[in-house]
């Protein structure tokens, strides 16, 4: 055990921010874990346009917190030109960050990204006010966020929560919910996710469809009134034919 005063034992615990290489070191280590077609570490830094973009972005980040910003945004243009990514350099993404095939994603500048998130390709976090301030959204811990999705506005998406592919998102999402559609709504409670054993759900086909099961029920109803409409028609013409009898 080290040594330690009673004065250092009195301070508050204080923890420390991981260095540079050991966040580069979990984002190309969480790749495996959630892309199956992925090879070994040298494939993975050599071959993935979205772990290229979050080194150069975690790059771009460190000059723009140091005061560095044409330096950190010509540096954001760069990566953008050779991954086809878009982060602004200032957004902040949390560890084991992994943007599978890459290709169309924007971050924007006030967009706060949590640990263990994943996009897809195509996903948008965009602003939509021209004032100053926070303009984009924040994804908790764990978010997984389809392709072609847009994720618009200063609104939180709770942690563990899942986005369908192509939905725009507008409203808060609370924790471990799934949304769907346009605009996006909630179908999902997580109490009815499938588990797999901790790894990443990749059956984004099993998606709810609220908008078909809506139709399916009232077409339900509308047979279950056509079929009791047509019973008490024929009972009225059964009592008329006794009538005449």
């Amino acid at each position: 055990m080290p040594y330690s005063t009673p004065f250092d034992r009195a301070l508050p615990h204080v923890e420390r921010k991981p260095s540079l290489l050991g966040l580069i070191r979990d984002d190309i280590a969480c790749v495996a874990a959630r892309d199956p077609a992925a090879g070994g570490s040298i494939e993975i830094l050599l071959t993935y346009p979205g772990v290229h973009a979050i080194i150069w972005h975690r790059v771009a980040n460190r000059l723009w917190r140091s005061g560095f910003r044409f330096g950190a945004r010509f540096l954001s243009w760069f990566a953008r030109l050779l991954t086809n990514v878009d982060i602004h350099p200032a957004a902040t993404i949390g560890r084991r960050f992994f943007i599978d095939h890459g290709a169309g994603v924007v971050i924007g500048e006030t967009a706060e990204v949590g640990d263990d998130v994943t996009l897809y390709h195509g996903v948008t976090l965009g602003g939509t006010s021209w004032q100053a301030g926070k303009r984009h959204p924040t994804l908790e811990d764990g978010v997984l966020v389809g392709c072609g999705a847009k994720i618009l506005g200063p609104i939180v998406v709770g942690k563990g929560a899942r986005v369908g592919a192509n939905s725009v998102v507008v409203d808060p999402v609370p924790p471990g919910m799934t949304v769907i559609g346009i605009p996006g709504r909630i179908v999902r409670d997580p109490a009815d996710r499938r588990r797999i054993g901790g790894r990443i759900d990749l059956d984004h086909h099993l998606m709810p469809d609220p908008v078909g099961e809506a139709l399916a029920e009232l077409l339900d109803r509308i047979d279950f009134l056509e079929a009791r409409l047509a019973h008490r028609d024929g009972r009225h013409r059964e009592e008329e034919c006794h009538e005449h009898a």
